[in-house]
C-alpha cells in the first residue's frame, strides 16, 4: 500500500462524513440518506483494498504509530492482524445495509440519525485497528454514544428504560476496563517503560495474583458487552427497543467487541488466569447456549427470539475461545462473522414484516408463504443459516468450535451439540408459525413482497452466506496466522496447573481441520 495511511482513511472517513452529514438543512431526508450511503459504499471499497492488500501473515500490517503523549506513553498506534480484518470488513460492510434499510423506518431527524450511524463506524472501526490502550479506550467509549441516542431517541415505547439499561451495563464494564488499564501501564512503567501499547504491556511482568484481578476487571467489561449469561440481560431490551438498523449494528457487529476484547487484551495480557479462569467461562458459555435457545423457544415476539438466540450463538463463540486451540479460535472468530451476517439478516427480515403489519408477535401472522413468497425464500435462508444448515455459513464456525470442544473434552461438545438441536427447534418453529401457520388475519393475504430496495439489501448477504458456507479457506487462511501466534504465545507464557488448561494438556497442536477449496 506503499505509504498510504489506509486504516485512518478507514478511520476517519465516516468521521468526515458525520460533519459532512450534520452540516446538512435539516429537513433535506433524500440528501441524508444519498450521501450517508455514498460515504459508507466509498468506505466498504477502500476496506475491500485493504483486504486485496493484506498478506496472510502474522503480526500487524498497515501500522501507523504516532506519539501524542511521550511522558505518558500514549501515542496514536494503529494496525491490523487476521484476527481484526474480516470483522473491519464486516463493519464497511454491514453500515451501507443499515442505511438502505432506514429508508422507510426513519422520518424524523434524518439528519442527525445518519449521521450518527457515521460517527458508530468511526467508533467501531478505531476500536478493531487501535493497538494503544488508551486508544482503543476512546474509540470503545465512542462507540456508546451513537447507539445510546440512536435507541433513545428512534426506538420502540420502552426505549427511554431500554437506553438507560445498555448504558448503565455497559457504562459498569467500561470504568473497570479503564482502572485495569492505567493499572497494567502503570506496572509497565515500574518495569523501566512508559507506554500503553498492547504489544508492550504484554511483556509487563505480573504475578499470578495479579492477573487474576486484572483478568476479573477486563473480562466483566467484555463480558457484559458479548454479552455472556448471566449478563445479558440487557441485550433483549435493548435489542426490542432499538429500530431495525439499530438491532442490526448491535447485533451484527458491537457484541463481537467484546469477543475481540478477550483476544486482544486477555489471552496475551493475561495468559496464566485465562486458563486457571477458563473451566468457569467454558461452564458459563454452555449455560448460555442452552439458556438462550430455550428462551428464545418460548418467546411470542419475533425480535426477542432474534435477541435470545444471539445470548446462545456468542455462547458457541465464548467456548471456541477458552479451549485454548487454534481450531476452537479459528472457528469462534469465523462464528462472529457468521453470526453478524445471519442475525442481521433476521433482525432484516423482522423489520420488513414489522413495516408491513406493524406487530411482531406470532399470533399476527401465519400464512405468509403464499403473499410474500421471495420474502419467506430470505427468510429460510437466514433460519438455515442461523441453525447451522451445512452448505451455509452458520455450520463452518459451528463444526469447528464442536470438534474443538469434543478435544479438549466431549462433555463440552455435549453440552454444545444440545444448543444445535434447540437452535434448529426454535427457529424452525418460528419460521413454521409466521409463514405456514393458520392465517389470523386477513391482511396477512394481501401484504406486499419484497420491494427492489429490499431485494437489494438482502441479496449481498445471501450471497455471502453461501460463499462462506461453500468456500472458508479464503477466510481461514487469513485468520490462521494470527491464531497460531496468538495460541503460541498463551503455550509460551501461561503458567496455570496443567489440569486448568484441558485443551492444551491434551493438544500441544492441533490444526484447522476443515478446508474446503
Amino acid at each position: 500500500m506503499g505509504n498510504l495511511p489506509i486504516l485512518s482513511i478507514l478511520t476517519f472517513a465516516p468521521l468526515a462524513g458525520f460533519a459532512l452529514v450534520m452540516l446538512m438543512p435539516g429537513n433535506a431526508a433524500r440528501l441524508h440518506r444519498t450521501l450517508t450511503l455514498v460515504l459508507s459504499i466509498a468506505v466498504f471499497a477502500l476496506s475491500l483494498v485493504m483486504l486485496a492488500a493484506f498478506a496472510p501473515v502474522a503480526g500487524y500490517q498497515f501500522v501507523e504509530h504516532l506519539p501524542l503523549l511521550k511522558k505518558w506513553g500514549i501515542s496514536y498506534f494503529v494496525g491490523m492482524d487476521g484476527i481484526s480484518l474480516f470483522l473491519v470488513l464486516l463493519v464497511t460492510f454491514l453500515t451501507p445495509i443499515v442505511v438502505l434499510c432506514s429508508y422507510k423506518s426513519i422520518t424524523r431527524a434524518t439528519r442527525e440519525y445518519y449521521a450518527l450511524l457515521l460517527l458508530l463506524e468511526c467508533g467501531m472501526i478505531g476500536t478493531l485497528v487501535a493497538i494503544d490502550a488508551m486508544l482503543f479506550y476512546v474509540f470503545w467509549e465512542v462507540m456508546l454514544i451513537p447507539l445510546f441516542f440512536i435507541i433513545g431517541i428512534w426506538g420502540g415505547p420502552r426505549r427511554v428504560y431500554a437506553t438507560i439499561k445498555f448504558v448503565l451495563f455497559t457504562l459498569a464494564g467500561s470504568l473497570l476496563l479503564l482502572v485495569g488499564i492505567i493499572y497494567v501501564a502503570w506496572r509497565a512503567s515500574s518495569d523501566g517503560m512508559t507506554s500503553f501499547s498492547i504489544t508492550d504491556m504484554q511483556h509487563v511482568a505480573l504475578s499470578l495474583r495479579e492477573q487474576c484481578w486484572l483478568f476479573g476487571a477486563f473480562a466483566l467489561a467484555f463480558a457484559i458487552k458479548v454479552p455472556m449469561f448471566p449478563l445479558h440481560t440487557w441485550l433483549p431490551d435493548a435489542h426490542t427497543e432499538a429500530p431495525t438498523g439499530g438491532s442490526v449494528i448491535l447485533a451484527g457487529v458491537l457484541l463481537k467487541m467484546g469477543v475481540y476484547g478477550f483476544l486482544r487484551f486477555i489471552f496475551p495480557l493475561f495468559p496464566a488466569a485465562a486458563h486457571l479462569f477458563a473451566p468457569l467461562m467454558i461452564a458459563l458459555s454452555i449455560v448460555g447456549i442452552v439458556y438462550g435457545a430455550l428462551v428464545a423457544f418460548v418467546q411470542d415476539d419475533l425480535k426477542k427470539l432474534v435477541a435470545y438466540s444471539s445470548v446462545s450463538h456468542l455462547g458457541y463463540v465464548m467456548l471456541g475461545l477458552f479451549v485454548f486451540s487454534v481450531q476452537g479460535i479459528t472457528g469462534g472468530i469465523y462464528q462472529m462473522l457468521n453470526h453478524g451476517l445471519s442475525t442481521g439478516a433476521l433482525f432484516l427480515v423482522v423489520g420488513m414484516l414489522y413495516e408491513r403489519r406493524h406487530t411482531r408477535l406470532f399470533a399476527d401472522y401465519g400464512g405468509l408463504a403464499k403473499s410474500v413468497p421471495l420474502l419467506a425464500v430470505v427468510l429460510m435462508i437466514a433460519t438455515l443459516s442461523s441453525a447451522g444448515l451445512p452448505g451455509l455459513n452458520g455450520f463452518v464456525g459451528e463444526f469447528l468450535i464442536l470438534l474443538a470442544a469434543f478435544a479438549a473434552s466431549p462433555w463440552y461438545a455435549a453440552g454444545a451439540a444440545t444448543g444445535v438441536v434447540l437452535g434448529a427447534v426454535y427457529l424452525l418453529h418460528m419460521y413454521q408459525k409466521v409463514m405456514f401457520g393458520p392465517i389470523t388475519h386477513e391482511e396477512n393475504k394481501t401484504i406486499k413482497d419484497l420491494t427492489p430496495r429490499e431485494a437489494l439489501i438482502m441479496a449481498p448477504i445471501i450471497a455471502l452466506m453461501v460463499f462462506m458456507g461453500l468456500f472458508p479457506n479464503p477466510i481461514l487462511r487469513r485468520i490462521e496466522p494470527s491464531v497460531n501466534a496468538s495460541c503460541a504465545a498463551l503455550r509460551a507464557t501461561a503458567i496455570a496447573p496443567v489440569k486448568a488448561m484441558p485443551a492444551q494438556a491434551k493438544h500441544a497442536k492441533v490444526e484447522v481441520a476443515l478446508h474446503v477449496e
